[in-house]
This record gives C-alpha cells, structure tokens and sequence, in this order.
C-alpha cells in the first residue's frame, strides 16, 4: 500500500513519552483495529458527551422519536441547526494519522462511535460507523433514502426562519436544543407519507446487525487494538475491547481521563488523541523505534 504523509504532532501538551514508548514497543510490527469515539473529534470543534465541560444533554431516545409528533418537531428543528455547522467541521490530525496508518498497512480497520464522517473525509476507507452517519435520512416505513442535504433544504422550505438562524451551541451529535418546536413543519416521506429518521442510532436503539458483525470481524483481524476518544461507557464499545481482551491481544487506550475499560488496557495514554495519534503514527509509519 502506498502511505500518506503522516500529520505533524499538535503542537501545545504532548502526551507522556515513557507510555508513548510502551505502546510503540507493543504496537510495532502489529496490524491495529482502531477504535474512536467523540473525544476525538473534539479538535474539530465538535464537543464531546461526557468532558467535564460538555454541554448539558437531553439525549432523544428511538421510543420518544417514533411515538410523538411533538417530540419529533423537537428533533428536527435541533438537528437541521446544528447540523449546519456540524457538516462544516473538518478533519484534524487525529484522523488523518489514522488515515495515514491505514495507507501504510497498519490499520487494518477502524470502528467509529461518531456520527460526524470525518475518517471518511480524511481519507480513511475501511470504517465502520457503528452509531450510523448524518448523511442520509431513511423512511420508516417504505424505506425510501435520501440524502441530509435534502432533507434540509425541505426544513427550510417548509420553515423559513430556520433558513438564517441565530449562532447555536453545537451538540455532540450535531444536535442543538431549540426554545420552541411547537409549529414546524417535519417534512415527511414522499413516496407514502411516512416518519423520516436520520440514519443514526438514537438512544434506546440497538447497533444494526450488519456494523455489529463487521465491525467484530475488523477487531478478530488485527493484532492489537487501539481506542481513541472513547470513555467506554457504552456496550457499543465495551464489548469491542472485552472482544479483543479475550483474544489476548494487545490494547492500547488513549482518552483524557478515566474510561470503564482501563484495567483491560495494556497502556493507558491519558492525553489528547489528536497529538497522540499523530505522534504514534509517524514512528509506526517511519518504522522508528522512538518517539523523542
């Protein structure tokens, strides 16, 4: 495989050397099976769940979506607003160092919490999204697709004033809390009339068969696991680690702060991702023994 060029470590704290040291010296020669979640997409712009400074949440869940209207207004005023800045958000060098592991032959699969595409867009290509993405929007009852775009620009048609609204806080699922949803108009499925729902996995929800399955057969395949971002505090993620714990491969965490599978690491990073995985990357790309 041809490599991409490695992104430079984020300047600013740099995460400890003596664990960047352990980890190289497990991860070296190893195929990887990244696993991510929100933290790492923190340094682009998108805030995480669970950060001592996230924003308080009112997460919807599949029961309240699919069983009321109102609930519904509420959804789709929040998610139209934040979504606009949502998709403009870029990659940064947390997933192009992935990307570039991937190009190398390193990576051999990666599996994402995130909704927001963004390995997709720093170029990585074998992703598993196992929370769903943002980009499409599907008929609960015909199963009629469509991308997001269009689904947004019929928001605006049908309700003007969100065509220009106020600066909004971003949420970490492109969700925004609204003051009122009371008289939008939810476009609905053209072809029967049907509930629209973004391709995401709301709370309440399970992990469709199919990511569950091949996102199992990435981690089976790799050496070692890494996780990147996540605090492990869903069983999306836990039984990923728990998977490759049982094989006995290495596993590697890197997340500011505790997770709920630190006893299973094999080295804890407790850094930001972003100049971690920079700085991981372009020793394992390099093949260099050392980090300094």
């Amino acid at each position: 495989m041809t490599s991409e060029a490695v992104p430079p470590a984020t300047p600013g704290e740099q995460p400890p050397l003596d664990a960047l040291h352990r980890a190289l010296e497990l991860l070296a020669g190893r195929t990887i099976a990244a696993l991510t979640g929100a933290g790492l997409s923190t340094d682009s712009g998108i805030p995480d769940y669970r950060s001592p400074h996230a924003p308080r949440r009112n997460p919807m869940t599949a029961q309240d979506f699919i069983g009321s209207e109102v609930m519904r207004k509420r959804y789709w005023v929040g998610s139209h607003l934040g979504w606009r800045r949502f998709a403009s958000t870029q990659p940064n060098p947390g997933h192009k160092a992935l990307a570039a592991l991937e190009h190398a032959g390193i990576v051999t699969g990666l599996v994402t919490q995130n909704v927001d595409g963004l390995h997709l867009r720093a170029g990585s290509h074998r992703v598993v999204e196992l929370h769903g993405n943002m980009r499409t929007v599907t008929c609960l009852s015909c199963g009629t697709q469509l991308p997001r775009e269009e689904m947004a620009a019929r928001i605006v048609r049908d309700n003007p004033t969100l065509a220009t609204p106020d600066a909004v806080e971003l949420g970490p699922d492109g969700d925004v809390l609204p003051t009122t949803w009371e008289h939008v108009v939810v476009p609905a499925c053209t072809v029967c009339g049907g509930v629209l729902k973004p391709d995401v996995v709301f709370f309440g929800e399970l992990v469709p068969a199919p990511q569950r399955l091949a996102a199992e057969q990435i981690v089976d395949a790799a050496d070692a696991l890494v996780v990147a971002g996540s605090s492990l505090a869903v069983n999306s993620g836990v039984r990923l680690v728990e998977r490759a714990h049982r094989r006995g491969v290495p596993i590697v965490i890197i997340n500011r702060g505790v997770t709920a599978r630190d006893q299973r690491a094999d080295v804890k990073i407790d850094a930001g991702t972003s100049e971690t995985l920079a700085a991981l990357a372009g020793a394992l790309v390099s093949g260099a023994a050392d980090v300094a």
